[in-house]
């Protein structure tokens, strides 16, 4: 299978293209439908099939979603509705679709993008992706393999979650300078230096897009990379997981 429709399920839109699993590129414009208010299982159940009926798709599907998922099922829910959490993600939406579909934490499969085709291209050792945005989403991945469900943005630093300290929203909040907030950054940083000894940190989120302002400004000893996908990142990471390539 070289090619799999990859769907990336947000709090403000849900989007998805077909991708190229040689080359992870996506080998059509990708769509986006508006995330349904509220989110409920069967209303964002009904847009996946949406986006399946827009590409003509009759395959596999790989969708993200925001939130730990175990065995298919949402164990919580990050800006979608909660009637997600208990809800078996891929048995409803392979039921609306009426094609096979997998689920992916959202941060998981942005993960698996850049490991395979963008920042972490060519690395072995340890890479860990952080999200820099509302929170602080993770992955942890070892010689390519995905360590599922990280969520290291709820652990705790001197009394504080690390997305309570260093997201990219705490910054705009409290109206940080890029050196004080780097300040912070590179205190979670090292933190996690301490507990993972990581060969490499992917830096992405919206924030990404300004690395100029505060990458040089990092004081860890682990290299550090911008992620490079950015927003094809869900849909690429997706396609990855639904082909079986998170092993």
């Amino acid at each position: 299978m070289s090619q799999i429709l990859g769907i990336d399920i947000g709090g403000s839109g849900i989007k998805g293209a077909p991708v190229d699993l040689t080359s992870g590129t996506l080998i059509a414009e990708r769509h986006r439908i508006p995330t349904p208010q509220p989110s409920t299982p069967q209303a964002v159940a009904l847009v996946v099939r949406e986006l399946c009926e827009h590409f003509g798709w009759r395959d596999a599907v790989g969708c993200t979603f925001p939130a730990v998922i175990r065995g298919g099922v949402a164990l919580s829910a990050a800006n979608v509705d909660k009637s997600w959490i208990g809800t078996n993600a891929e048995r409803v939406l392979s039921e609306a679709s009426g094609l096979t579909v997998r689920v992916v934490n959202d941060a998981d499969a942005a993960g698996l993008a850049e490991a395979r085709f963008g920042a972490g291209r060519g690395e072995d050792g340890v890479v860990m992706l952080l999200t820099l945005g509302t929170g602080i989403g993770s992955a942890l991945l070892h010689g390519g393999l995905l360590v599922p469900n990280t969520e290291l943005g709820h652990v705790e630093l001197n009394g504080k979650e690390l997305e309570h300290y260093a997201s990219d929203k705490v910054r705009e909040d409290q109206d940080l300078s890029w050196k004080k907030w780097a300040e912070r950054l590179s205190t979670s940083l090292q933190y996690l230096e301490r507990l993972f000894s990581p060969d490499l940190f992917i830096l992405g989120g919206g924030v990404s897009k300004k690395g100029d302002k505060f990458l040089p400004l990092l004081q860890v000893k682990t290299p550090v990379k911008l992620a490079e996908l950015r927003n094809q990142a869900g849909i690429v990471g997706a396609a990855l997981y639904a082909a079986g390539r998170e092993r």
